[in-house]
Order: C-alpha cells, then sequence, then structure tokens
C-alpha cells in the first residue's frame, strides 16, 4: 500500500503519520519528490482503515499495490533512482558506457585497456577477476590478484570500477571495488543477495538465462530490503530456441523495467549475442530503446583471450561503438 501525501505537509506531520503506520507493525518506505512524497506501508496493510487513512487532512490518495516487490516498484518511487558511482551517476537521464575485458589477465592488458576506453568515453572500467564458466578446465580468473589489478587500474586512470562476485566468502576481497556485479547464474543466489543488500555499495544485478522481469525485480527486492537501495539492472539477453546468436537480447525488457521500476537499466550487448560484430548495432539499439548505460566487453587481443574473446570488440571498434552511441542518444533527444 502507498499514502501520497498533499503538497505542504510538513515533516512533523509527515513523521506523526510514519510512527503511527510504525505501530501497527508495518515497515515504512518514504520516496519524497519533486511534487509527491509517497509512504510505502509494507507488512499486514490489512489492518489499516483505508477509509479512516483516506480521511486525513494530509492524504492525497491511498492505493493498494499488488505486485509482491515493493522498494522496487515506480509505485513507491515515482522519480528515477539514481545511482552515485564516485562521481559518476546511472540513472535519471545519466548515461554511462562500462567497459572492458571479460577476464583480468595481466598487468599490461588491464592497464592498457583501461586507457584506451576511457580515451573513447568509457566511464566505468570492468574486469573479471572471480569468471564463473561453463567448463572446469576453462580459464577461471586471476581471484585476489585480479581485484588488485583492477585496482591499480582505477588508480591509473582514475575510472571506477566494476567486477563480479561470485561467493559470499570473497565479499571482504570487494570493500575497494565500486561497483558489484552479481552475474546471471547467481541472479536468485539470495544469501549473496542478501550479503550485498546489508553493504551500500552500488550492486550491478544481471537477469538470470530464463528469468522473467518480475523475478529480476523480486532479486533486486532482495537487496533493497537490506537497505541497500543503490541496485542497477542489467539486461544480458535469455535463452531462447533460437541458438544463431549467444542469447536473445530482449531490447523490449529497457522500455518494460522503466515503467515498472524506478531504478536504472544497463544492457550488454557483449553477453546478449556473444559475437562481437553484432555489438555495435545492438548497442546503437540499446541506447535508442532508452537504456541507461552499457556494458561491454573490450580487449586488446581478442582471438587470444582467455575468456569470451568471440564476443569481445577491440580498442578501435569501442571508440567507433561509443561514438555511433553518442549520435544515437542525440538524435533521440536523450
Amino acid at each position: 500500500m502507498i499514502a501520497v501525501l498533499k503538497a505542504g505537509t510538513n515533516s512533523e506531520q509527515r513523521e506523526s503519520l510514519i510512527k503511527w503506520f510504525e505501530s501497527m507493525g508495518l515497515s515504512t518506505y518514504v520516496s519524497v519528490g519533486e511534487y509527491h512524497t509517497i509512504i510505502g506501508l509494507i507488512g499486514d496493510t490489512s489492518k489499516v482503515d483505508v477509509g479512516l487513512l483516506e480521511s486525513l487532512s494530509i492524504i492525497e490518495s491511498v492505493k493498494r499495490i499488488t505486485e509482491p516487490y515493493k522498494k522496487a516498484n515506480r509505485k513507491f518511487h515515482e522519480e528515477a533512482t539514481v545511482v552515485d558511482v564516485g562521481g559518476v551517476k546511472i540513472g535519471g537521464g545519466n548515461f554511462q558506457i562500462i567497459a572492458g575485458p571479460c577476464s583480468v589477465e595481466t598487468r599490461d592488458q588491464i592497464l592498457g585497456i583501461a586507457e584506451s576506453v576511457r580515451a573513447s568515453g568509457a566511464s566505468i572500467l570492468r574486469g573479471g577477476a572471480f569468471k564463473p564458466r561453463t567448463s572446469p578446465y576453462d580459464f577461471q580468473g586471476l581471484h585476489a590478484e585480479g581485484i588488485e589489478l583492477m585496482l591499480e587500474a582505477k588508480k591509473h586512470t582514475g575510472l571506477p570500477i566494476i567486477s563480479e562476485i561470485m561467493n559470499l566468502n570473497h565479499l571482504e576481497l570487494f570493500m575497494d571495488v565500486d561497483i558489484v556485479q552479481i552475474g546471471a547464474r547467481n541472479m536468485q543466489n539470495f544469501d549473496l543477495l542478501k550479503a550485498v543488500g546489508r553493504t551500500n555499495k552500488p550492486v550491478l544485478l544481471k537477469r538470470g538465462l530464463a528469468n522473467t522481469l518480475k523475478e529480476l525485480l523480486m532479486s533486486a527486492e532482495y537487496i533493497m530490503a537490506e537497505g541497500n537501495e543503490n541496485v542497477i539492472l542489467c539486461e544480458r539477453g535469455i535463452r531462447t530456441f533460437e541458438n544463431h546468436t549467444r542469447n536473445t537480447l530482449d531490447l523490449s525488457a529497457v522500455p518494460a523495467l522503466h515503467e515498472l521500476t524506478h531504478l536504472p537499466v544497463v544492457v550488454d550487448p557483449s553477453h546478449a549475442t556473444g559475437i562481437s560484430r553484432f555489438v555495435e548495432s545492438m548497442a546503437a539499439a540499446a541506447a535508442a530503446a532508452g537504456a541507461d548505460g552499457l556494458m561491454i566487453e573490450v580487449h586488446n587481443d581478442p582471438p587470444r583471450a582467455l575468456s569470451d574473446g568471440a564476443q569481445s570488440v577491440t580498442p578501435e571498434q569501442f571508440g567507433v561503438i561509443a561514438a555511433k552511441v553518442r549520435k544515437v542518444r542525440e538524435a533521440m533527444g536523450l
């Protein structure tokens, strides 16, 4: 349930109302917007007398929310959330490109790529230190050493960094990582979601291979229910009957999610297609669809990459993609 307060309601009136709700055993979620203040009620709202609530002089309207996700729901938070990553803002009209290699391999590799993508317009550096691989014989990442190399690249370039966590026992290693990524395979690892939710660190949550938008939002709710509202959603393709591309990129998820939630939505065309020559067109399409950002895999030598070389673009190709995306956004008036 949400209660929309009338314009002009002062803080004392609002706090008094919140205390009344809490006396009934309800949790409250307050969203102060430019025109409205919304109090979201979480818990057993059957005990709330809607007629009495509507009769209060400070109440403009009362609505029941049927969706199981509450804090992630746009009805609870009308204005788009802006996630601030060390001064780099995502959402609410702020568009960012996250770029870098699938896996951190060597110091020279990550430093060189970081410099290249920054020069072309990337504002956040990605790099995998822990890699979930289908085969146990494939490269699994450099682990703690990979995080250290990412931090060195951050110091060298000034770019905030993002890396994927696979196990809640590794959380201490991510204390200096700017954005913690929850990969598609861990989207419903609820213990891990709760653990990152107990931090105040921005979290990029990727949609699972076969998960609905509702399930993605429920996973975001797990993080937000623990107190962390700095969540970024990522559409990275879903598994369908089509096998020409690695996955099927669901670009309709972008406007659909913007309708359902206030959280920022970014698109990963690299994992979605699995084919580097398709990344440019899908990145442009994602920008046109209104995505709040892109996540693109960039490698200095894709044929020799230790993971996902087929979907990685070169730094030169990334520069072309970034320039095209800027033109698309300008043409769309974004």
